[in-house]
């Protein structure tokens, strides 16, 4: 095991894991950060189901006002 550090300088090594770990780390909480169900900071975000469903009606209530109107 002692030959492979004197192949490689065990300095480089060790900046180059920390510089690897520390990204992982940084994608990790970024990811976790966009969910809603893990975001931290902001807390889960309001549920806007009822909103979407009173904006946009849905094609059988479209039909059925088309009936009625005749």
């Amino acid at each position: 095991m002692w030959r492979i550090w004197r192949l490689i300088d065990p300095l480089r090594v060790l900046v180059a894991q920390a510089v690897f770990l520390f990204g992982i780390a940084v994608m990790i909480h970024l990811i976790l950060l966009s969910t809603n169900k893990y975001n931290w900071m902001d807390g889960p975000a309001p549920a806007k189901k009822a909103a979407a469903v009173q904006t946009a009606p849905t094609a059988t209530v479209a039909v059925a006002q088309l009936s009625l109107s005749k």
